[in-house]
């Protein structure tokens, strides 16, 4: 396999060895801008979505950078949610074993004292949601006087939960001689403001806008009534059988009501949103990672960093409410250059809003017709038969071979093979499903995204990390 983008970036033996073990062949476009330029100490904004690796981008030289001699919590990665702590946890342990560095995942919804008893063996790097992370620190059971690494992981998804002065009560707890590396999706005004604030002349590295909108994701859009869109999605379901999609809602009653009418419907399809306990959300996305379920129905809060591979099918049920919440759902399939479908559901006092969104995204999403019950039977036949040949060219059937003999004898092979397809084929259920109505998104101006945002610059009104205008030495 090779390495040659890694190796140059003069990584040690140990992290390319657990590149290599983890499947990593040649680094991406933020990796191969980030890792370098993180190594080197300097600040860095990246400006990436999910699905870029950006995780590896900052999770790389977090580990290269920990000293193995220090005793101190030396690097703490802030995170949204608490999917997305686990899973940015996951990946640096990864990363980090065999160089001995280990990363700890801190969140909301888990037994506070099992964490702190966690935090008694030694972990280099801590990965938390704001909130938590304040706990522990209005606890003293995390100290950040030895942090010299700081990274705000999807930044923009933190303002948008509120988290913006939790974030900023963090870092103006982190020493000043200290590292920040900063990645959102987008850029607002008070990430900007925030950057101006905390970080020290950072070096922005700039997804293109057209990477932003998942150029390898096949998107199109269907006009349906809202009455319509379930008996829609079942057809959709049925043509194009997807090996694991995601089905987005708006509301927590839409993810609940629209799981369980699939499950009545005959698909595997479990549903994950905020009033789940964090057991039965574990639950949910192990059967989905292992295949049990096929379906994953989401609202965009639960399904914020979810890093799921493997993703062919995404279905927007209904419109999002924004352009930022558009990317991100389309960007679950799609990843990394892999093709994917997404497929939106618009219903007619829509149609302006899905504009907006196709001139913010700088993409223009093509609209499909409806399609028929007629073609929803073909397409369930038509994968009956896959089904059968594959059966076929596998060859593992001699034990029935007598059996297919003796019932040759009696019945003829067209009605034989037709009784197959049919047993063969997903006939799902047609019992009435009654959901309750979502109103439609209302139309409201959004502002146009910077083209390019430059780094922040220091004027004389700007204050640093510590409240001086005073420049500070590089550690």
């Amino acid at each position: 396999m090779s390495m040659e983008g890694f190796t140059a970036m003069g990584l040690s033996r140990p992290v390319l060895a657990a590149l290599s073990n983890m499947g990593f062949e040649e680094p991406t476009p933020i990796q191969t801008e980030a890792i370098p330029l993180a190594l080197s100490g300097r600040d860095l904004i990246g400006q990436a979505q999910t699905g870029t690796g950006k995780t590896a981008a900052f999770a790389v030289p977090l580990v290269e950078k920990i000293r193995l001699d220090a005793y101190d919590i030396q690097g703490i990665v802030v995170t949204p949610t608490r999917e997305l702590a686990v899973q940015v946890a996951e990946e640096l342990n990864k990363i980090g074993m065999t160089r001995g560095v280990r990363a700890l995942p801190i969140y909301g919804g888990q037994d506070i004292n099992r964490q702190i008893r966690a935090l008694r063996n030694r972990y280099q790097i801590i990965v938390g949601t704001p909130g938590r992370l304040l706990d522990h620190l209005r606890r003293r059971t995390i100290r950040l006087h030895g942090i010299s690494m700081v990274v705000l992981d999807e930044a923009d998804e933190m303002l948008n939960m509120g988290f913006i002065e939790d974030i900023e009560t963090i870092l103006q707890q982190v020493p000043e001689q200290r590292q920040t590396m900063l990645f959102s999706a987008t850029m607002p005004r008070p990430i900007q403001e925030l950057a101006q604030r905390f970080m020290q002349d950072p070096q922005l590295i700039m997804v293109r806008a057209k990477e932003l909108t998942v150029p390898s994701t096949e998107q199109y859009y269907l006009e349906v009534q809202e009455r319509q869109k379930f008996d829609v999605l079942c057809r959709l379901l049925d043509i194009q059988s997807p090996e694991m999609a995601i089905v987005f809602g708006r509301t927590k009653r839409r993810v609940a009501e629209l799981s369980e009418a699939l499950s009545e419907r005959g698909y595997a399809a479990e549903g994950i949103h905020g009033d789940l306990t964090q057991a039965q959300r574990d639950t949910v996305m192990r059967h989905f990672r292992e295949g049990d379920t096929e379906i994953l129905v989401a609202t965009d809060v639960a399904a914020r960093g979810l890093d799921i591979t493997g993703v062919t099918h995404v279905y927007n049920f209904d419109v999002p409410q924004d352009p930022e919440g558009y990317v991100h759902r389309i960007g679950r399939t799609g990843r990394l250059g892999r093709p994917g479908l997404a497929v939106t559901f618009v219903t007619p006092r829509e149609i302006d809003h899905l504009k907006v969104i196709e001139h913010i995204t700088k993409r223009r999403i093509v609209r499909r017709p409806v399609p028929t019950i007629s073609e929803a039977m073909e397409g369930q036949q038509k994968v009956a038969m896959e089904r059968l040949l594959q059966a076929v060219e596998a060859g593992e059937f001699d034990h029935y071979k007598r059996l297919a003999k003796d019932l040759l004898e009696e019945n003829d092979s067209v009605s034989l093979v037709a009784a197959s397809l049919k047993l063969l084929a997903k006939e799902t259920s047609s019992a009435p499903v009654q959901l309750t109505e979502e109103a439609p998104v209302r139309v409201k101006r959004f502002k146009k995204p910077l083209p390019q945002m430059e780094p922040p610059r220091r004027d004389r009104n700007w204050r640093g990390r510590g409240g001086s205008g005073a420049r500070r030495p590089r550690p």
